[in-house]
């Protein structure tokens, strides 16, 4: 009898707890009677739900999205930018020139011209337009032109003296390089003035020599061309050292019939007023 009792009682228990299994999984407890012995409403549990949250309601924190998106490529290395100055600024003006993105120079510094047509050529391909010439630029700059001569990377002067001739070491002479293009004004092996200078093309060459200073002329005008020739200091022939607008405007884009030409007006007007008649010009290679 007592292990009859016993079974049922272990029975009632377990369908107490499969009841309470029940309401738990329908979201609610079952709650003790109150003090005064009345059941107590029963408590809504909300449980975890995938469902959107009701207007109003405060709705779990939204779970970053997971992405396999490439990180944003770091900026190009930058080579050369406005102010910088030298030789490769040179090289870069002049093949900005051979693709006509530049006509000024070059001068060998990084000025406003030379900023502005980086962006353009920049602009064009589709590169970011900073006006400053990264390794991409010029990587794209190098396939597209040519390695530029020496005339091209100094196409408007400015290219270094090479060392005088001994003849031009004594008494005032006017020390003229082919191999340099320039002219050095000289008084007893000291260099006074040293300015660009262009010569006649292979057709009308400019005579290679030991002259002297015969005649000088301010305003002359050659009768032959037609054309001005100011500052002019004769010393052979027709031949004369002399200042030229086109040379200014062209540089060693054109050439002479013969003269040594000077593009830079105040530097010639400056000579002209030292240089005596008799003084030794030396032309050489």
């Amino acid at each position: 009898m007592g292990s009859v009792r016993s079974y049922v009682t272990l029975l009632g228990l377990s369908g107490a707890l499969a009841a309470l299994a029940a309401t738990t999984v329908a979201g609610c407890t079952v709650q003790p009677a109150g003090e005064d012995g009345k059941p107590v409403p029963p408590l809504r549990v909300e449980l975890p739900s995938s469902a959107p949250a009701e207007d109003g309601a405060p709705s779990a924190p939204a779970r970053p999205p997971t992405t396999n998106a490439p990180a944003p490529a770091a900026p190009a290395p930058v080579l050369y930018a406005p102010g910088d100055s030298g030789r490769d600024i040179r090289e870069l003006q002049a093949r900005l020139r051979q693709i006509d993105w530049l006509f000024d120079g070059p001068t060998g510094t990084y000025d406003d011209l030379t900023e502005q047509a980086v962006r353009g050529f920049q602009g064009k391909r589709g590169l970011p337009p900073t006006g400053r010439t990264d390794t991409v630029t010029w990587q794209r700059l190098l396939d597209m032109t040519t390695e530029p001569g020496r005339w091209q990377l100094y196409l408007m002067g400015g290219q270094p003296a090479d060392a005088p001739d001994p003849r031009c070491l004594t008494g005032r002479v006017l020390c003229i390089s082919k191999s340099s293009r320039t002219l050095r004004w000289m008084i007893d092996g000291r260099t006074v003035s040293v300015m660009p200078v262009r010569f006649g093309s292979e057709y009308t060459p400019t005579r290679e020599g030991v002259f002297e200073v015969y005649w000088k002329s301010r305003h002359h005008v050659s009768t032959l061309y037609d054309s001005p020739m100011p500052y002019a200091m004769f010393f052979s022939g027709g031949q004369a050292v002399h200042y030229s607008s086109d040379f200014a405007a062209r540089g060693y884009a054109g050439s002479s019939h013969g003269c040594v030409n000077v593009r830079d007006e105040p530097a010639i007007a400056d000579l002209f007023a030292q240089v005596r008649n008799g003084d030794k010009v030396v032309v050489h290679r």
